[in-house]
């Protein structure tokens, strides 16, 4: 028996104009890249959970009309899609049913909407697949394929996880690896479309199952980059200082997203620069604290934090770590003054790097739940729009045009040569003269 595991990839864009942008400006789609060219660490894990008696072959789509995928020839095929990219893989299931092949269909995107997606495929897996892949595997084996696998409040205990299948991987393909410590995370943002909608809680993976991963990829890859792809990584500290400290002896460079919190905790901090820590990506959302009021929903945590932000990219910087500072664009406290405040606040604070995304209704999320009852969206159920750079809703503020206008117009300021080159040099230059402190205190 064969299965093909397929993984739609690439970066989608609606707007021709700010894909136009993307080539001219690198900088602008950089970290969505980056994220439509990691492997699908879900599908990778399936394969780990497949009995060694089934052939699996990996493969990713970046473009449905010009793959010859159904060509070939599989006795059952799994596909796994983002919002952005759902319809083109909707058509791919079709076309696979076509030639006599029978579907599974699972991610995120199928999760919160099985309905849509059982219209595509012969069965859907809801949740966490590892609950359900292999009994889906025997029942396909027995003949019994049944319609729907898994549930949402259904747990996977982490502690049980495979060993994802990196073999399958053609190393010269990637220049980043994804490793998993943690699903969650403790806070609650209405925008979050993340592991937070597949799983209730937090929990985190045994250190000995990390590390057992990067020591497989090490053993593949030579001087591989890792990307920590926990949706809050680092906020368990005593686990994560432990991690690091072993992690250090293995020679990997390695990013992750986190918050603004780990700039209070100098140890931290130390460890994640010796350990190989090359930059940390940090949801800072917005430059005006009014407009960070209401969006996360347990506590208004980030509004709480929102002083510590200029004193804390300093500091992490100062460690070498460089900080992507991630910005929402159309939250319901901004207003047009928004595109120079970000420029302004980037500008302040000599951020490295910088995100800049659009608010985005994805299907399941509080977000999108209260814009369908204000009556905001613009195209319900337009999942091709969930692209983080295709406004589909209505700003408060604004209209979409101004703030679909204000995303280009900021992003040829933000990611313009001159001022790129500017920010990076002041990241150098501020490093050197941290270091030259550290190491006159050391010899006092």
């Amino acid at each position: 028996m064969r299965i093909g595991l397929i993984a739609m990839s690439g970066i989608r864009v609606c707007d021709p104009e700010l894909m136009g942008l993307g080539f001219s400006l690198p900088g602008f789609v950089e970290r969505g890249k980056t994220i439509a060219s990691l492997p699908s660490l879900g599908l990778l894990t399936l394969a780990a959970l497949t009995p060694p008696h089934i052939e699996v072959e990996y493969v990713e789509v970046r473009d449905v009309a010009t793959c010859d995928a159904p060509l070939r020839h599989y006795d059952l095929v799994a596909i796994s899609s983002y919002s952005a990219q759902i319809f083109e893989a909707y058509a791919l299931a079709d076309r696979y049913r076509e030639h006599g092949m029978p579907v599974v269909l699972g991610g995120l995107h199928v999760t919160m909407l099985p309905e849509e997606a059982a219209q595509h495929g012969d069965a859907v897996v809801i949740g966490e697949g590892e609950l359900s892949w292999p009994a889906l595997l025997r029942d396909f084996e027995h003949g019994r394929l049944q319609p729907r696998y898994g549930s949402r409040e259904a747990q996977f205990n982490l502690a049980e996880a495979p060993l994802p299948a990196f073999e399958l991987l053609e190393p010269e393909r990637y220049n980043r690896l994804t490793v998993q410590t943690s699903r969650g995370c403790p806070f609650r943002c209405d925008f979050c479309a993340s592991s937070t909608l597949l799983t209730p809680s937090y929990k985190q993976k045994p250190l000995a199952k990390v590390l057992a991963e990067i020591r497989k990829i090490n053993s593949l890859w030579r001087r591989p980059f890792i990307e920590f792809a926990d949706d809050n990584g680092l906020v368990n500290r005593r686990y994560w200082k432990e991690l690091l400290r072993q992690l250090a002896p293995l020679g990997v460079r390695w990013f992750t997203e986190t918050d603004i919190s780990v700039a209070g905790d100098s140890e931290l901090l130390s460890l994640m620069r010796d350990s190989g820590c090359a930059e940390v990506l940090i949801g800072l959302e917005s430059p005006e604290p009014s407009a960070l009021a209401g969006i996360e929903l347990n506590r208004d945590w980030k509004l709480h934090k929102f002083d510590t932000y200029e004193r804390a990219i300093h500091t992490i910087q100062d460690h070498g770590i460089r900080v992507n500072g991630c910005f929402i664009l159309g939250l319901d406290g901004h207003d047009e003054s928004i595109f120079d405040a970000v420029y302004d606040f980037v500008r302040r604070t000599e951020l490295f790097d910088v995100q800049i995304t659009v608010l985005t209704p994805f299907p399941g999320t509080p977000l999108y739940q209260r814009l369908e009852r204000e009556g905001r969206l613009l195209e319900p159920a337009a999942w091709q729009r969930c692209t983080l750079f295709d406004v589909n809703f209505q700003p408060r503020n604004m209209t979409p045009q101004a703030l679909t206008h204000g995303l280009r117009e900021l992003g040829m300021r933000l990611y313009s040569g001159e001022f790129t080159t500017q920010r990076r040099r002041r990241f150098q230059q501020r490093l050197e003269q941290s270091n030259r402190q550290r190491r006159s205190l050391c010899q006092q």
